[in-house]
């Protein structure tokens, strides 16, 4: 009994404070028994306990859920932070609806309407969307197309079917998609890597039909048939057999010839010079060299004819044939793209087409200056100055801008519906060119920037037009515009040990080059203005931009 009373007399002794818990449960109230612990804590989106079923709330309470809401037939409209509701953007092309909506913040973009009919019960099929948007992507990055135009495309594939919370990626080798279900939910990512690029224009403007189509509300595409579509684009051939675009290749030389003075003995020879230059590249190209090889050996038969007209007796303007060469070695499309790239704030991507671009314009400039070297060796005797002296024949030039971009149009392999209306684009922008450059006495650069700014407008409306990419009515364009004979000038200038003044030449010459990159891209933006974008007032800030003004 003492020993029963002590211990009694123990649990009923106060505790002092330290040994007085401020978690403990105070005397007198009741302990429930402890549920297993789980392995996660509870997630901030959980249900509350107490509210896990709304069915016993009465019809009042601010718990319940009404009885006439449905999940399927609820609003369309989202109402952001501000409280102004996003508006429906069906009316306006694919392009410039998700651009507009890529360029929101994530956390006020608008609900999804998915165009495409999914599943009730099972919805979208993740992984097979995620595919077919990387496939998507692939072939319109590998076809030279920008990196926000690739983004907005897989961004416009992804939300058609279903898969709103997605984020796609583009660099220049590599595309990526995260599609997060839900924000307690772990997200499914996959990537592609483009390892090959082409050019064709054909399968580009077939792959922008298949995503107008997919997004169009009016038009079903299941994913079967989107693959299918798919498929027949990649096996389709080309639509010019191989001799027509050695033919092109020999042309668009003669016609650059002209255009910078030459005569018809000259516009026979650069032809045959550009069509042995094609055919060794090809030649190359089968061996397994890189591209930049193909340039070395591309750039010196054209080369070789000049120094070997120059060595004749014959009075002609042997400099306009190696000019005529250039011109159609030179990677317009590729620096376009590049400096598109840039402005828009890829930047990681830009980078590498610059290098590329780089890469490219070294090749040319070694293999022509091997072979001007060796004429040199020989007596070629180059005069630089005869170079920029160019007869103002503008009947004549303006039919061989035209022809010009008429052949780079199948070179591109561009679709014979669209290869009239970039010849006429072209034509245009020479006509500019000659007007503000000759007549007016203006600057080249300057001269040069403002023609292209009207080949990117004029390109990007027949786009939105035809609902097609903008490059077949843009790249092709811009051929008549390129710094041929800064380039060619700068390099007889090295040839002869001038350096200095051989270096300042083709810096004019990268100078031409960006004005003409920059002016399509300033031209495409304008277009803008003429296209009514519903819902675009909610991104006029384009926090994307904003992010460049150093904050």
């Amino acid at each position: 009994m003492a020993e029963g009373e002590g211990s009694g007399t123990e649990d009923r002794k106060p505790k002092s404070d330290e040994a007085r818990s401020a978690f403990s449960v105070p005397d007198g109230v009741g302990v429930e028994p402890e549920a297993a612990e789980e392995d996660q804590p509870t997630s901030e989106f959980a249900v509350p306990d107490g509210l896990a079923s709304t069915a016993a709330e009465p019809e009042g309470s601010a718990f319940a859920t009404p009885h006439t809401y449905s999940a399927a037939h609820s609003p369309p409209a989202y109402t952001g932070p501000p409280g102004f509701p996003v508006t429906r953007m069906k009316e306006s092309p694919w392009q410039d609806r998700m651009r507009t909506v890529l360029r929101m913040p994530v956390d006020v973009r608008p609900v999804p309407e998915p165009s495409q009919r999914l599943a009730a019960e099972t919805g979208p099929a993740v992984g097979r969307v995620l595919d077919l948007t990387l496939r998507i992507g692939e072939l319109l990055l590998s076809g030279g197309e920008g990196a926000e135009d690739v983004e907005a495309a897989m961004f416009a594939v992804a939300r058609s079917y279903g898969l709103d919370r997605c984020e796609p990626t583009v660099t220049f080798t590599l595309l990526s998609i995260t599609h997060q279900p839900s924000l307690v939910d772990d997200p499914v990512s996959a990537n592609r890597t483009v390892r090959r690029r082409g050019t064709d224009y054909t399968r580009l403007s077939a792959v922008f039909r298949l995503v107008n189509d997919i997004t169009a509300h009016e038009v079903e595409i299941s994913l079967e048939d989107a693959y299918r579509r798919l498929a027949e684009i990649r096996r389709n051939r080309h639509p010019y057999p191989g001799w027509v675009l050695t033919a092109a290749a020999g042309l668009l030389a003669g016609a650059a010839s002209t255009l910078v003075g030459g005569g018809v003995l000259v516009f026979f020879a650069a032809a045959l010079g550009a069509v042995l230059g094609d055919r060794l590249a090809w030649l190359c190209a089968g061996r397994g060299l890189p591209e930049f090889y193909q340039f070395v050996v591309a750039a010196m038969p054209p080369a070789a004819m000049g120094v070997a007209l120059k060595m004749t007796d014959l009075d002609v303007r042997s400099s306009a044939v190696i000019t005529g060469g250039l011109f159609a070695l030179l990677p317009g499309r590729a620096l376009v793209a590049a400096v598109q790239d840039g402005l828009t704030g890829y930047y990681i991507t830009a980078s590498a087409r610059l290098l590329e671009v780089m890469y490219l314009f070294i090749g040319i400039i070694m293999g022509v200056l091997v072979v001007l070297f060796v004429g040199v060796q020989f007596g070629s005797n180059p005069q630089p100055e005869d170079v920029l002296q160019i007869e103002q024949r503008p009947l004549l030039q303006i039919v061989a801008s035209m022809v010009l971009v008429f052949t780079f149009a199948i070179l591109l392999q561009q679709e014979r519906s669209t290869v009239w209306f970039v010849t006429l684009n072209g034509g245009v922008a020479w006509v500019i060119y000659g007007a503000l450059h000759y007549a007016a006495k203006m600057p080249p650069v300057p001269s040069t920037a403002i023609a292209a700014g009207l080949v990117g407008l004029f390109g990007q409306l027949l786009a939105r037009h035809r609902f097609s990419s903008a490059l077949p009515f843009v790249t092709a364009a811009i051929g008549p515009l390129l710094p041929g004979s800064a380039t060619y000038y700068g390099l007889l200038l090295i040839a002869e040990d001038r350096l200095n003044e051989g270096l300042g030449s083709l810096t004019n010459a990268a100078a031409i080059a960006l004005a003409i990159a920059i002016g399509v891209n300033l031209g495409s933006e304008t277009s803008r203005l003429f296209m009514r974008i519903p819902g675009a007032a909610s991104a006029a800030k384009r926090g994307a931009a904003k992010r460049t003004r150093g904050f």
